[in-house]
């Protein structure tokens, strides 16, 4: 059973690496240019007792109490649900995945499993029923060991305390690292995980077959360690325009004076890197959406290799979202819909009982009362005479980011005091008023941006002055 085509990007962020003190583990949702995604607050106690997955038919019997959630499914649920990520009441959050390849060594002796738990079911069986990262790893591993996966995944957790990547190598075999406190991680449609340290449970879970299982098969290279990515992983030619070049800038951006060797294709890209300095919710979101700025790469500059390597952020991003955990008010789901370079990442606070209407809507073929077609609708117009209208659009990210800052600021101060509805009530105020800003903000955007085309008709001609 082959991987489906899938291109996303991961960042995971210690809280002694960030400015404030926050967890961060965000993540662009990549697979096609239309296709609009939903947000959506499952309730306590809403989910069913019984899961049938619409695209692997496996059947699963689910705890009776599923706690409230955020998350971000498909406009239909045809071919399955992907809710890919979201926050629980219990402040545990979870985003899958980070599509990944295994070799055919490993895929001879474990294939992957047609009926298993694939991408599609992750976050729906597992975030509703978790009370820690460490809990939400422990739980999908069991899952997959018992009835496999489809698919070669990265999963990103994390709570107040940590954030962890778990990754699945086989059919049933997986890992799963702790980021260090002062560390972070950007990966990129690779195994990452290296050396994995099997007398630390503090930092390392895993399989409790995998050391056996790789011994018993010989997949292991250089048998004096056990790094997962070589025993696991790829490294091939593909790996080297698609992958590589992403995790190289992230590097670049966050750690340049340890990175200054690192090529676009280096092969050896450390998976954990301590930042050169502490690194904010705005880093996190210029990583998401990037696309090589600054080098001869960017596919929008003037670089001769600006289609040499797959940016980051591109027009099949459906979505893009950062889970800020360990914050002195509420917890953040941070959510950009669309392309995230021309987009503005929305702060949902952790507690809202609901989201506005636009951002529940959203089908094909495109209608404008959706979130996700607003932000689209702007994106495409700017797209159309990019450099012209490129700093219109700058203008209103950095308006609303400031005002994000700002109101964020005045609901961490006002929700000190408050406990129960009347504090999920303000939270859900707070965030709907500036989301339903936002989306007027791009809708004005949209016009300003129309105005302007009228001026670039190819039916058009100077008239003499004098008629």
């Amino acid at each position: 059973m082959a991987n489906k085509l899938s291109a996303c990007t991961s960042i995971l962020i210690g809280k002694n690496a960030s400015i404030d003190g926050t967890i961060m583990i965000g993540r662009n949702e990549d697979a096609k240019a239309a296709w609009p995604k939903h947000m959506v607050v499952h309730q306590h106690g809403e989910m069913p007792t019984h899961f049938v997955s619409k695209e692997t038919k496996l059947e699963l019997d689910l705890p009776a109490d599923s706690a409230r959630y955020t998350a971000t499914p498909e406009w239909t649920d045809k071919a399955g649900v992907f809710e890919e990520d979201g926050i629980n009441e219990y402040d545990v959050a979870m985003s899958a995945t980070e599509s990944a390849y295994s070799n055919s060594l490993v895929l001879g002796y474990d294939p992957l499993v047609e009926h298993g738990l694939n991408e599609e079911a992750m976050v729906t069986v597992v975030l509703p029923y978790i009370k820690s990262a460490r809990e939400g790893v422990q739980r999908l591993g069991n899952l997959i060991a018992k009835y496999g996966t489809g698919e070669t995944n990265g999963v990103l957790f994390a709570d107040n305390d940590e954030a962890w990547y778990f990754e699945t190598g086989a059919g049933h075999y997986w890992v799963a690292q702790r980021i260090p406190d002062d560390s972070y991680a950007v990966v990129a449609n690779q195994l990452a995980i290296q050396e994995i340290d099997f007398t630390d449970p503090d930092n390392f879970m895993f399989h409790p077959g995998i050391q056996k299982f790789v011994e018993k098969h010989d997949l292991n290279p250089d048998p004096t360690t056990f790094n997962f990515r070589k025993i696991f992983g790829t490294a091939d030619r593909s790996d080297a325009v698609y992958s590589e070049p992403r995790v190289w800038i992230g590097h670049q951006m966050f750690s340049p004076k340890q990175a200054g060797d690192e090529t676009p294709e280096s092969t050896e890209l450390p998976f954990l890197m301590k930042p050169d300095r502490k690194l904010s919710i705005f880093d996190a979101q210029q990583y998401l959406s990037n696309h090589y700025e600054g080098t001869e790469f960017d596919p929008i500059g003037t670089g001769k290799s600006g289609h040499k390597y797959r940016p980051i952020s591109l027009a099949k991003t459906q979505e893009s979202h950062i889970l800020q955990m360990n914050r002195p008010g509420a917890n953040i789901h941070w959510l950009a819909m669309g392309v995230a370079a021309e987009s503005t990442y929305v702060p949902f606070f952790n507690g809202i009982t609901d989201v506005p209407a636009p951002y529940k809507r959203g089908k094909l073929p495109a209608q404008l009362n959706s979130a996700y077609w607003i932000f689209k609708h702007a994106s495409v117009l700017v797209d159309s005479h990019l450099h012209d209208f490129l700093p219109l659009l700058r203008d209103v990210q950095k308006e609303r980011n400031s005002a994000a800052i700002k109101m964020i600021a005045e609901t961490d101060q006002a929700v000190k005091t408050m406990r129960g509805e009347s504090r999920d009530s303000y939270l859900t105020m707070q965030s709907n008023g500036y989301a339903i800003d936002t989306l007027n903000a791009y809708k004005k955007l949209a016009l300003e941006l129309i105005t302007k085309m009228t001026d670039y008709c190819e039916l058009n001609f100077k008239t003499d002055e004098n008629l």
